[in-house]
C-alpha cells in the first residue's frame, strides 16, 4: 500500500519523475479554474440567481464571516488567499470518492508547500498593514533576547501546520485501506464517508489557523491604531 502519492510514479525520464501528487494537483487546479469560469461567467445582481451563483455566494459569505470573526478587519484583502487555501484543500480531500484518485494533501511535499505559502503571506500581510518597521519590531518583544525564539516559533508553527494536515489525510487513507483488506465492504464505506468529513474539517482548520497567524501579524498595527484613535 502506497502511503503517499509521491510514491506513485506515472512517468520517469532520468531524474525527472511525474508522480501522482503532481498529476492530481494540476488536475485539481484545472478543475477549479474551469469550474470558476463556468460559475462566474453569468453572474447577475438580479433577484433570480442561478443555483451555482447561490452556492458561490453562500461559500464566499461564509468565508468572509470567518475572516471577519478572527481578524476584526475588512475581509477584501485576505479573502482571495484564505478562500483559495480552503477551497483547494477541501476539493482535494472531497475528490477522494473517485476510484484511483490520490489526494495531493496526502503528500508531505504538498502540505509543506501550502504551509510555506502561509509562512510567506503572514509577514507580507503584517507589513502591508503596519509597515515593515512595526512588524519586525514585534520579533524583539518583550526583549531583544526573544528574537531567536520568536523566529523559531514562526518556523515551528509552519512545520506543525504542514505535518498536521499531512498526518490526518494520510492516516485516514491508511485506515480505510487496512479495513478494506480485512473487513466486508460496508465498513470501509462508512470510514470513507467519515474521511470525507475529516477532509472538510482539516481544510477548515488549515484555513482558520492561517488566518489566525495573519491576524497575529497585524495585531501590533491594530493596537497602534486603537491608541491613536483614543488620543
Amino acid at each position: 500500500m502506497k502511503i503517499s502519492p509521491d510514491l506513485i510514479i506515472f512517468w520517469q525520464w532520468g531524474d525527472v519523475t511525474l508522480n501522482a501528487t503532481i498529476v492530481f494537483t494540476w488536475a485539481i487546479m484545472a478543475f477549479l479554474t474551469i469550474s470558476s469560469w463556468i460559475v462566474t461567467r453569468k453572474l447577475t445582481t438580479e433577484t433570480k440567481l442561478s443555483r451555482w451563483q447561490n452556492i458561490l455566494e453562500i461559500l464566499v459569505t461564509w468565508i468572509q464571516g470567518q475572516i471577519q470573526a478572527i481578524s476584526q478587519r475588512e475581509t477584501y484583502r485576505y479573502l482571495p488567499f484564505i478562500g483559495t487555501l480552503f477551497i483547494f484543500i477541501a476539493v482535494s480531500n472531497l475528490l477522494a470518492i473517485i476510484p484511483w484518485y490520490q489526494a495531493p494533501t496526502g503528500s508531505l511535499s504538498t502540505t509543506i508547500a501550502l504551509a510555506v505559502c502561509v509562512f510567506i503571506a503572514t509577514p507580507l500581510f503584517g507589513i502591508m498593514e503596519g509597515g515593515w518597521k512595526a512588524y519586525f519590531r514585534s520579533y524583539l518583544k518583550p526583549t531583544f533576547f526573544m528574537l531567536p525564539f520568536n523566529i523559531i516559533g514562526e518556523i515551528s508553527r509552519t512545520l506543525a501546520l504542514a505535518v498536521r494536515l499531512f498526518g490526518n489525510i494520510m492516516s485516514g487513507s491508511m485506515i480505510a485501506g487496512i479495513l478494506l483488506s480485512v473487513t466486508p465492504l460496508f465498513f470501509p464505506v462508512i470510514m470513507q464517508a467519515l474521511g470525507l468529513l475529516t477532509g472538510l474539517v482539516q481544510a477548515y482548520i488549515f484555513a482558520v489557523l492561517a488566518m489566525v497567524y495573519i491576524a497575529s501579524a497585524i495585531q501590533t498595527h491594530k493596537r497602534k491604531d486603537t491608541k491613536g484613535a483614543e488620543h
